[in-house]
Formats: structure tokens, sequence, C-alpha cells
């Protein structure tokens, strides 16, 4: 075994140098290039997929009907958000459209998150309506539509209601699942110290389950937008699904592709917010 010479043994033992503060300075962390970035990767793609549609289409491998440029959708984008399309603007279509699935978020979330929790908690209520949510879930929106339109009428109520249906699956299934995964080590140890049940719901069962739940919003608000489109199937006269559709009828492409995207820009929206709150509700979990 090779001997350690002093100047080894200084270096191993000698402490880090302090800063003014008494403090060890801090080891600086390696920066990621800017190109492995997510964001910057995302952008990339965007821009990848927008080159790779404008040459197609000044190819013209694709008619122009089936698949407008890039320049099309945009000179309606500036014509529809100005003049209208069918009576209406496109923030006056994207606002009636953002209401209903923003109503039925918020009914779905006070409907759905206390039986998951009920559900989680009680094996009892887990028999009864653990069967019925997932009889129905796996059934498309369209299949049940004529049912809501016969009991409710054409109104907003049952649009508002089938996008709520198709919301309240997903987000009732990750609540019951969330209490369920509840670590029984923090509840007998919440016990132990005399908590009531109030007090082990709100501090303990509610804080662990909350990564699922919000996973469940956000799984819940992408069927919500994509639910959309058959809701406004019921008598609308505005919105983003019934201009979609009006204008296919058309052959409007232009509008139609206009309207996918400011579906899919408003839906993307929601779910950075959604993101945003897990990171501050749940930083234990990392980035979403």
């Amino acid at each position: 075994m090779d001997a350690i010479s002093p100047m080894t043994v200084r270096v191993l033992t000698q402490p880090a140098a302090l800063d003014e503060s008494g403090q060890a300075p801090a080891v600086p962390e390696a920066v990621a290039p800017l190109w492995s970035r997510p964001a910057v990767v995302s952008l990339l793609s965007v821009l990848v997929l927008g080159a790779a549609w404008q040459a197609v289409t000044a190819a013209r491998w694709i008619e122009p009907l089936f698949l407008p440029p890039p320049a099309a959708v945009w000179a309606q984008l500036l014509r529809v958000a100005g003049e209208g399309y069918l009576d209406a603007t496109l923030w006056q279509h994207a606002g009636a459209s953002l209401a209903r699935v923003a109503l039925a978020l918020g009914l779905a979330a006070l409907t759905a998150i206390p039986l998951g929790l009920w559900m989680g908690l009680s094996p009892a209520a887990r028999g009864v309506f653990d069967p019925l949510v997932e009889f129905y879930r796996p059934v498309p929106p369209l299949a049940y539509l004529p049912l809501i339109v016969i009991w409710f009428g054409i109104g907003e109520l049952s649009k508002v209601l089938l996008i709520t249906l198709a919301i309240f699956a997903p987000l009732v299934i990750a609540t019951s699942t969330g209490v369920r995964q509840v670590d029984e080590g923090r509840l007998r140890a919440a016990q132990s110290f005399g908590a009531t049940r109030w007090q082990l719901l709100r501090h303990v069962v509610l804080p662990s389950a909350l990564p699922e739940i919000l996973t469940g919003l956000r799984v819940g608000l992408g069927v919500g937008w994509s639910t959309l489109v058959a809701a406004e199937l019921v008598a609308a006269t505005r919105g983003l699904g019934f201009m979609v559709q009006s204008a296919a009828q058309f052959l409007n492409t232009d509008i139609v592709l206009l309207g996918i995207f400011a579906i899919a820009l408003i839906a993307f929206g929601g779910e950075l917010g959604l993101r945003a709150l897990q990171r501050r509700w749940v930083p234990w979990q990392g980035r979403g």
C-alpha cells in the first residue's frame, strides 16, 4: 500500500476557506445547455412543425382545400377576431367555450372531490359508487348526449352537464386513489397525538392526496376540452366547438384549423396554470 505524504494529509485535512460571513462558499450549480432546456426544445419543436407545414403547402403536396397554408389561417384569425364569424367574434366564441368548461370544472370539483374522499375513506362507499363510475367512464360523451338532451333540454345546462360528466370520472378516481395511498404511519402518528377525524382529514389525508387530486384535475380538464365540441353540437350559437363544426360543413378548413388552435392554446394555458399550482402546493413532487 502506498504511503501518504504529509502534503497529502494537509490537503485532506485542511478546512474549506470561509467567506466573510463565516460560511463555506456555495458550490455553483451546473447550468444546462440552452438547447437542452424543455422550454427551448418545445419552442424548437413548434417551429419545426410550422416550417414543415409551410413547406408542404408551398409545394402543394396537399391541396389548400384540405390543408391551407399558415398565412391563410393567420388571415382568418385577423378577420374573425375583428369582423367575427357567425355573428360573433373569435373572442366571444372563446369566451363562451371557456365559461362552459370553467363552470363544468367547478361543478365536477365540488362533487367529485368530496365523493372521492368518501370512497377513499369508506370501503362501503367505494363498493357502492366505484362500479357506477367505472360503468359510465369508458362511454364516449356522444353516446349519452341524446339522453342528456331528452332529460335536460337543449339549453346551457345540457352543455355544461355533458362536460361535467366527462371531467367527473377521472377526478373522482384520482381523489379516491390518492386517499387510499396515504401512509398508514402518518395516520397512526397523528392519532397518537389525539388528532380528531376532522384534523386527520385536513392535516394528513388532504395534503397526502393533493398530488393525485391535482393530477385528476389536469386529466379531467383535458377530457373536458375534448368534450367541448360534442357539447356545442346541441343548439349552440357561440363557442369554439360550434365554430369548428359550422366551418367544417362549408369546407372552411382555415377556420376549422383556427378553432382547433384556439382550443389547444386555451387548454394549454389551463394546463400550465394547474402545473403552477402543483409546483406551489406539492413542491416535493418536483416540476410537472
